[in-house]
């Protein structure tokens, strides 16, 4: 899925293996150690908190379903609102504390059981763990240098108490993007804000670089995750497959797309599906899946699901007839071609920056080879090829981390060429001598490859084996595809 600055991709999400309660697990140990690498990356002289997501309102009085804070959900693996997590890493022992929303019989009659306090620690494997009101009184005395009864004595938590006396202690939070100084606060600053109005000894500190370091890298019990995330993804492309055909409408691809996340233990979209048929595959984000497909077409479908909180991205493009046509599969070739180019580039050591390098390459040669481009350097050849090749995938579609970060194994990403030809584009172009002479000259050629949209993405995990292809199910090649329709297709 291409990446833009904000995605709003907040709608819904997944329903957790937290449901299923256990005291002890793969799950609560992997937890345990993300919270470990986080806290010895924070310092003995800091303290974090982590807040959980807040509800969304859909319209008038219904939220969405409700999907957690995707680094909250890293720490602790609950999915549930009001819930905060504290971190004292130079605390003797109580280093992890965890606030839970208290119980209320009413709103669970309406909504549904809420964690108990025991319940969250079994989830999280987190030990001390009290209710929502207490997290105020809590954060109150810790940052006054008093201590606060879930502590006991106050010489627990004395690194943190030793650097505020000394004014060099630090209080983490993930602070919101601020582009310009009128920007609005977020929550965690105006948060930050009080805390500095109110206590002194310390300076705040975003707590995101670090978390995006560690996302970064997929544990062991994480790549297995993602590897049955993947695999679900790809069994509903391919069921999406099925079911295109000349008349058919978009919505019913998709439809056969989501009944396999369900089906399969994912319980919602990792983002909302992309199917586009016609002209609307040349639209990267087109999410109404409203029209009817047409003989001769091409359908770019760009989907995955969210299966316990981890989800790749998959896309493929397809003719809805079975059969590419010739202009289809120049195009198709060529996005292949840059794709392949970039899983060569995709190696230990290696950059995001290379991927892309040796994706533009073949794009821009391909696209002058056609004719659709007249400068063999440079980036007009972006006209039609507008968007990066790579983004890091997991806990959110769009990952965090570094783009600047060395390839290394545990890392998971996207590599996603793609051509799109929208006569619009010619339009939007500045009005310059030079454009004017590049527009009738590649007038022809636009009007014969106009509304072909072709983008070929896979999930890939690095590992100490090399590069693996999550998604190298879901038929790839023009061939391919081409006989996966001609044996499953009801077309």
């Amino acid at each position: 899925m291409p990446k833009r600055t904000r995605t709003l991709l907040l709608a819904a999400a997944s329903m957790l293996a937290v449901a299923h309660l256990v005291s002890a697990g793969p799950l609560q140990d992997d937890l345990k150690a993300r919270r470990a690498r986080a806290m010895e990356k924070l310092g003995a002289d800091s303290v974090a908190v982590f807040w959980s997501a807040p509800a969304r309102v859909y319209s008038n009085d219904v939220d969405y379903e409700y999907r957690q804070d995707s680094n909250l959900l890293y720490l602790t693996g609950i999915d549930q609102e009001e819930t905060t997590l504290v971190l004292m890493p130079g605390n003797r022992t109580k280093r992890e504390i965890l606030f839970v929303r208290e119980a209320d019989a009413r709103r669970e009659h309406w909504n549904g059981h809420s964690l108990t306090p025991a319940e969250a620690g079994a989830a999280s494997g987190i030990e001390t763990v009290l209710t929502a009101s207490q997290f105020e009184p809590f954060v109150a005395a810790v940052l006054s240098g008093q201590a606060a009864p879930a502590l006991g004595q106050r010489d627990e938590a004395h690194a943190f108490f030793d650097a505020l006396e000394q004014g060099r202690a630090k209080l983490a939070l993930l602070l919101e993007p601020q582009r310009t100084l009128s920007d609005p606060s977020g929550p965690n600053r105006q948060f930050a804000a009080r805390m500095r109005d109110r206590f002194f000894g310390f300076e705040i500190r975003d707590a995101a670089p670090i978390l995006g370091e560690l996302r970064q890298i997929k544990s062991p019990y994480e790549q297995e995750i993602l590897r049955r995330s993947v695999a679900i993804s790809s069994d509903a492309h391919k069921a999406g497959m099925r079911a295109a055909a000349p008349g058919k409408w978009e919505y019913e691809v998709e439809a056969a797309i989501e009944e396999v996340y369900l089906r399969s233990g994912a319980m919602s979209w990792g983002y909302p599906s992309i199917v586009g048929s016609g002209p609307n595959a040349t639209i990267l984000h087109y999410q109404k899946s409203a029209r009817q497909m047409h003989d001769g077409e091409l359908l770019l479908v760009d989907a995955a699901g969210n299966y316990q909180g981890l989800t790749g991205d998959i896309t493929r493009t397809y003719p809805i007839n079975g059969h590419f046509t010739d202009t289809q599969r120049d195009i198709y070739q060529i996005v292949f071609a840059a794709q392949e180019a970039g899983i060569k580039a995709a190696k230990a050591g290696a950059h995001v920056q290379d991927i892309q390098n040796a994706c533009d390459d073949v794009l821009r040669a391909g696209l002058v080879k056609l004719g659709l481009v007249i400068e063999p350097t440079g980036t007009q050849f972006k006209i039609w090829a507008t968007h990066g090749v790579t983004h890091w995938i997991g806990y959110d579609v769009h990952d965090v981390g570094a783009r600047t970060a060395s390839l290394a194994p545990g890392m998971s990403f996207t590599i996603e060429p793609g051509i799109y030809i929208r006569e619009q584009a010619l339009a939007d172009l500045p009005k310059t001598p030079e454009n004017a002479a590049f527009i009738e000259k590649v007038r022809p050629l636009v009007e014969r490859y106009k509304n072909i949209g072709v983008r070929i993405e896979d999930s890939f995990l690095l590992t100490d084996r090399g590069l693996e292809n999550l998604s190298a199910g879901v038929p790839r090649t023009a061939d391919d595809v081409e006989r996966f329709l001609a044996a499953n297709g009801s077309r």
